[in-house]
């Protein structure tokens, strides 16, 4: 009996030795990848959020806490009233999904999650009103020039890469040579293919651009030199009208500034990133298409259904996990748009196309304040960082 004792002991220390082995071998080989991301990723994060916590002009002086963040986004009440109008989106989104299961309680979840809705809404409109009364507005309209960069470029993206993935993956004549062309702005210097549309939107009567508009009579446009918003463009005078409507009914309100939506140069420099990034996304589209089974649209087939219904019934969510990547990964690019926005920005336009990276570049390397640089690169990282969360919130269930 004790022999048999001793045999069980023995055997369930070497199992927890070869356990532990397995554990110090797994850590050993996530080790390099640790550093580099601490080294490359964490390190930078953390010195720039020390850099913000001190005036910091060439060198570092004194300690002043907070006072960037304050600077930036003004009153902490209304920064903290905007934040929440995010944290309650989530918590709507909860209810929607997760907090009344049952078939019974479907309309209980649309109640209470179009309440939650409506509280997030004004939670943020009252927050935003508060940070850009008392914060500084240029950064802020820069949070929002950035916004309106993303979510411009990234459903396009999305969508026309889709369709084209789709077109490509059929049997079709040449699709190797087609694949190669939509592939390649991608792999084009950013620099030197910016330089080429800064002569395509050139503001010339002559530029490739305004004689295609011209084709369907459309006047030349300035493009890249006009600092208008698109809105103001094509409505002309009827935003005027508009804006006096407001002011007779007693809504002190004007439907002007950031509200008309991003300037004729934002949306040429949207264009850009569209053609350029729409060639990565086909390539992803169409691995994820190598990937579905051809049984499923045999099936489909015996069954009568058409190529409309295939695709939008079988292709689109099958596809889901890859677009979840792509729209996470696009956004997060979108967000740090940087390098084809510096060379097609014209100095005419003043600040209408700085987005936030072109802003914190300015901030730095213009006006030398490294801390409030790190501060302004830190609130862009909470920013993509929440909506990294939404995102993954909203569509990661349906990977």
């Amino acid at each position: 009996m004790a022999d048999a004792n001793t045999a069980i002991q023995g055997a369930s220390k070497g199992a927890l030795g070869r356990q532990r082995s397995e554990a110090i071998l797994g850590y050993l080989y996530i080790l390099p990848a640790f550093i580099i991301i601490s080294i490359f990723g964490l390190f930078p994060i953390a010195y720039a959020l020390y850099m913000s916590l001190y005036r910091w002009k060439i060198k570092q002086t004194n300690f002043i806490g907070f006072a960037n963040y304050q600077r930036l986004l003004g009153n902490a009440w209304a920064g903290l009233a905007f934040i929440l109008g995010l944290a309650i989106i989530l918590v709507a989104h909860w209810l929607w999904v997760d907090a009344f299961k049952d078939v019974g309680k479907k309309k209980l979840a649309k109640l209470s999650s179009s309440l939650v809705l409506i509280a997030a809404a004004f939670f943020i409109f009252f927050g935003w009103r508060g940070m850009y009364a008392s914060g500084d507005k240029k950064f802020l309209s820069s949070m929002v020039r950035t916004l309106f960069y993303a979510f411009s470029t990234i459903p396009i993206q999305i969508g026309l890469s889709l369709a084209i993935a789709y077109m490509l993956f059929q049997k079709i004549k040449g699709s190797e040579f087609y694949r190669m062309l939509f592939f390649l702005p991608y792999v084009t210097p950013a620099v030197a293919a910016a330089a080429v549309f800064r002569v395509l939107f050139s503001p010339r009567e002559t530029s490739i651009a305004n004689q295609i508009i011209g084709l369907v009579g459309i006047h030349p446009q300035k493009w890249l030199f006009e600092k208008k918003p698109i809105i103001q463009l094509i409505l002309g005078d009827h935003i005027n009208t508009f804006n006096a409507w407001l002011h007779n009914i007693g809504i002190g309100w004007q439907y002007d500034g950031l509200w008309q939506g991003p300037s004729m140069a934002l949306v040429v420099t949207t264009v850009f990133g569209i053609w350029t990034y729409t060639g990565y996304n086909i390539i992803i589209f169409l691995a994820g298409l190598g990937g579905i089974s051809s049984n499923v649209y045999e099936a489909a087939d015996i069954d009568g259904a058409s190529n409309v219904e295939k695709f939008w019934h079988l292709t689109v969510p099958l596809l889901s996990p890859v677009t979840f990547y792509l729209t996470i990964l696009g956004f997060i690019g979108a967000l740090q748009a940087f390098t084809h926005v510096y060379v097609m920005k014209q100095p005419s336009v003043g600040n209408a196309v700085d987005t936030a990276s072109i802003y914190i570049f300015d901030t730095f390397y213009e006006k030398n304040n490294f801390s409030l640089a790190a501060a302004e690169s830190i609130i862009l990282f909470l920013v993509i960082l929440i909506i990294t969360l939404i995102q993954n919130r909203l569509f990661g269930g349906e990977k």
